[in-house]
């Protein structure tokens, strides 16, 4: 059974920083491409982050571009989004997924809230 585990999401000053985690298991990891994607209240979900299998190529939405950094350890079957410079526009829930055979997988969601 696939399960999608975030972890890491909190309450935060402007400027300040966040790592989330997002624990995989039920699938072959280190096989597929994950994201990260957002959802603020009243917003449409937003792309955030993207990691190949191997972790050699990387993409990020353009209001994140120089201050997310996303990574993952195959080893952990663990995919990371470490958030700098975070704006009051940055507070959202925060999804893990990755899509396979015509399917997309969500994780829960955490909470993240940046306050100005």
């Amino acid at each position: 059974q696939v399960q999608l585990v975030e972890s890491g999401g909190g309450l935060v000053q402007a400027g300040g920083s966040l790592r989330l985690s997002c624990a995989a298991s039920g699938f072959t990891f280190r096989a597929y491409t994950m994201n990260w994607f957002r959802r603020a209240p009243g917003k449409e979900r937003e792309f955030v982050a993207g990691i190949s299998w191997s972790g050699g190529s990387t993409s990020y939405g353009d209001s994140v571009k120089g201050r997310f950094t996303i990574s993952r350890d195959n080893f952990k079957n663990t995919v990371f989004l470490q958030m700098n410079s975070l704006k009051p526009e940055d507070t959202a829930v925060y999804y893990c997924n990755f899509h396979r055979s015509d399917r997309d997988y969500w994780g829960q969601g955490t909470q993240v809230t940046v306050s100005s």
